[in-house]
């Protein structure tokens, strides 16, 4: 058993603590090639995370970096940063712990490069820009440890493949570094454990006590959830009542436009004037550290936001986490739910708030499935090429490399392991010519390889765009807003979409306030404050949540009880009602209804595979409904379910869920469709093919598109086998249209398809008709009924004869 050195245990002794026993086995693994540890939130895991780092530097003092520690959030790197002083100071360890992140002044960067601290805390981002200096050998030089933190966050994105192939490169310059991984909420640690480990050395784990059962149930008002809509206005009054009830509550809501309309009608109805403040991306850097400041201070009562605040930071006294909408996802339920009673075994409070009646069964689903520690997770599948690509052009930066020492490295990234070296010769390839079509072009040829065998950039003035863009978040298209004067202070971004829509006097809201469009000056718009209070809502795109395949699988097979005491009466209801006329969705089985409504034929198909596949859903089927002679007419789609009107009634639906046709069908789809453009302009910029920063200054969003769309183009007409439409192909399916989720679901089904042919709405079909985001479709429907028109209006005006002896009609020509 590894004992603490004689500062720190005079530390823990001084404050009456003792190590717990995951703390106690992360100090006793230290020497482990790499370690994961999953504890809940608030049982110490950073500082288990750091205890072997600061054991070491008591014992044995040195200069230079001894740990690298990296977070998804600079706000969390700032926080612990603000949390390691303690026991540094109160120890007397004498150790430098800085942190180094976009916020981070260029003098200060420059300084860390020659003379780093013994513990520099920083972003997956940053630490890619430091790995493509020339000087990145001596800054990391004798590094001991990687802790990253909130692993599981970095796991699901591109961030996590980006960190990933850096620490590989971090693992060349000190082979004996030592990786940590830190989380919370882990549905598969063995996944996450082979992430982090270099490919193929192991990677311990060690799992904490999971505590007690947080405290958290569904808020049950006397009005009925609406049949549709995400914005809960019905429990406005039930909210507040808890907001008193409480010290401080963080009110959780899946998307910004939301979190922006609760907390204006919050505000309207706070006749007690409570002090509630609002956090999300889209707001301005100083108005969301105002409202953290004031959070930590204990000022706030409430504070309403959305992902910006799911994450490890500890929030002052939060004592009630209410998450406003259907969580979709239980893994990020149980990560917001941990914001509450942030300390070790004291159970976290948290209250779920349906927005409309489906939500309700999703959320009692979710309850559930917290109760039984059962999170949910997608599997990511091989790391991406167009990551690669940039890491190509990021080891070029810092100097010549071998090819056959990079392709070592990067396949011991544990996404990457499988890599072959035809892929990776294609992406080295890639970045020194651009492509077949492209090498003509001196712009994209970015390396190239010497006579010693060591491949270079072509010119080293190019280092300098390559770090500009570095990085795999992109950022969507906003415009900058202030108030209007000069010196006007900022308040946030808007989608410039949005701001494209608006004219002079519009009002929208942001940050919590109504504000009137005054105009566009220099790409920024200007307004002023505006006292009315039923303003357009800003666009903010942020994050759409899916239902996960897991949480829709919880609640197929609710619908399966006999009885449902668990939910309210007004829900049961519905589905007793549903069941009696017509069925409810099984496992194993796709349930088709099919009935008239409003003059045209309705089908829904109830899929139950997430937003984006129910929605590609419905691009295929309305396509496969046209080749069989239907005439669709358009489509709506949900998480659960995909409604189709149209001219025809259909009678034998297994021939539309043919799996080839479908997948034939989403290539013709894609291959002119916007979808593709825009995900092509997302991996150009990951791997290097266009740039978004370009001598510090950034592309508007126009820009951007233009150029991006005109190089699709001319790749897909002259080189459609490129590098770039295969890597945009793979994105397109795996991520925006999610066409693996219909494939399982097919595959799964098989041919037990139950049509259920109606003459009315049923219960659960009855939200649909409600939704928003209907989709028309344009085709042999629009050709039928302008030829019934133009026959109905001519019977009535006489002017139509059937020339029986030739058998041909004659129509007035218009």
């Amino acid at each position: 058993m590894t004992a603490l050195p004689p500062a720190l245990r005079d530390w823990f002794d001084a404050r009456g603590w003792q190590l717990h026993p995951h703390q106690r086995a992360m100090l006793d693994r230290a020497g482990a090639p790499a370690l994961l540890l999953i504890a809940p939130t608030g049982g110490g895991k950073t500082l288990a995370g750091f205890l072997p780092t600061l054991a070491d530097l008591a014992e044995a003092p040195r200069a230079g970096l001894h740990t690298l520690y990296v977070s998804p959030l600079k706000a969390l790197a700032a926080d612990i940063k603000r949390n390691l002083r303690t026991p540094v100071e109160e120890a007397g360890l004498g150790v430098r712990v800085e942190d180094r992140t976009g916020d981070t002044s260029y003098a200060v960067k420059r300084r860390q490069r020659a003379d780093p601290p013994h513990i520099l805390l920083t972003t997956p981002e940053s630490l890619a820009l430091m790995t493509s200096y020339e000087d990145a050998a001596r800054t990391f030089a004798g590094l001991k440890r990687v802790i990253v933190d909130e692993i599981h966050a970095l796991a699901e994105s591109k961030r996590g493949d980006q960190l990933m192939l850096a620490l590989a490169r971090l693992q060349r310059i000190c082979p004996d570094l030592r990786r940590v991984g830190l989380s919370a909420t882990v549905d598969d640690p063995r996944a996450i454990a082979r992430m982090l480990a270099r490919h193929p050395d192991p990677c311990e784990i060690v799992e904490a006590d999971p505590g007690p059962d947080p405290d958290i149930s569904m808020l049950v008002t006397e009005t009925a959830p609406p049949w549709s809509g995400g914005g809960a206005a019905y429990a406005i009054p039930a909210v507040l009542e808890e907001v008193r009830r409480h010290r401080t509550t963080l009110i959780f809501h899946n998307t910004r436009a939301q979190a922006e309309i609760f907390f204006h009608n919050l505000w309207l109805a706070n006749e007690e004037g409570l002090p509630i403040g609002i956090h999300h991306g889209s707001l301005d850097r100083g108005q969301r550290e105002k409202v953290e400041r004031a959070m930590v201070a204990g000022q706030l009562r409430a504070i309403v936001c959305t992902g910006s605040l799911d994450l490890g930071i500890d929030w002052g006294d939060v004592d009630l986490v209410i998450q406003v909408g259907a969580p979709k996802n239980v893994k990020r339920l149980v990560q917001r739910i941990g914001r509450a009673n942030h300390r070790y075994n004291a159970p976290s409070k948290a209250i779920l708030v349906p927005a409309n009646r489906f939500e309700v069964v999703e959320c009692v689903a979710a309850l559930q499935a917290v109760k039984d520690r059962d999170l949910d997770g997608e599997p990511r599948g091989p790391g991406p090429r167009d990551v690669l690509c940039q890491h190509i052009l990021i080891a070029a930066s810092a100097g010549p490399f071998d090819a056959d020492m990079l392709f070592a490295e990067m396949s011991s990234a544990g996404a990457y392991a499988g890599l072959t070296r035809a892929a990776f010769d294609a992406c080295l390839e890639f970045c020194a010519t651009g492509g077949y079509a492209l090498r003509a072009y001196d712009q994209w040829r970015r390396i190239v390889q010497g006579e010693d065998g060591l491949w270079r950039l072509r010119d080293p003035r190019s280092a300098v765009r390559i770090r500009q863009n570095i990085g795999t978040i992109q950022d969507t298209d906003t415009l900058k807003v202030r108030w209007r004067g000069r010196g006007g202070a900022p308040l946030g971004e808007i989608e410039e979409g949005f701001a494209a829509s608006l004219t002079p006097g519009d009002t929208f809201l942001i940050g919590g306030q109504i504000v009137r469009y005054e105009g566009l000056r220099e790409m920024t718009v200007e307004v002023t404050r505006d006292p009315g209070r039923k303003p357009k809502i800003a666009t903010f795109m942020g994050t759409k949540f899916a239902t996960s395949t897991q949480l829709s699988h919880r609640i197929v097979a609710m619908f399966q009880q006999d009885a449902w005491p668990e939910l309210p009466r007004h829900t049961a209801e519905w589905l007793h009602l549903q069941r009696e006329v017509s069925r409810l969705p099984a496992p194993g089985r796709l349930l088709i209804e099919s009935f008239p409504h409003d003059g045209r034929e309705q089908l829904v198909v109830y899929g139950f595979a997430g937003r984006n596949a129910m929605q590609t859903l419905g691009l295929l089927l309305t396509k496969r409904m046209e080749e069989e002679g239907l005439a669709p007419m358009g489509f709506v789609a949900t998480d659960y379910a995909t409604l189709i009107w149209g001219l025809d009634a259909v009678t034998d639906p297994t021939p539309l869920f043919d799996l080839g046709r479908l997948e034939a069908g989403l290539e013709g789809w894609l291959s002119g469709n916007a979808v593709m453009k825009r995900t092509f302009r997302a991996s150009a910029h990951i791997a290097g093919l266009l740039e978004r920063q370009v001598g510090g200054q950034r592309k508007s969003g126009r820009q951007a598109t233009m150029s991006s769309d005109i190089l699709y183009d001319t790749l897909v007409r002259y080189d459609p086998d490129h590098l770039l439409l295969q890597i945009t192909r793979e994105e397109a399916m795996r991520g925006l249209v999610d066409f693996q989720r219909i494939r399982e679901m097919a595959e799964r089904v098989g041919d037990r398809i139950d049509l259920v042919r109606l003459r009315r709405v049923t219960p659960l079909a009855a939200p649909l008709f409600l939704e928003p985001g209907r989709v028309p479709i344009r085709g042999a429907a629009d050709e039928r009924l302008l030829e019934e028109e133009v026959t109905r209006l001519l019977d009535a005006s006489g002017l139509a004869e059937v020339d029986a002896g030739r058998g041909r009609s004659w129509r007035v020509p218009f």
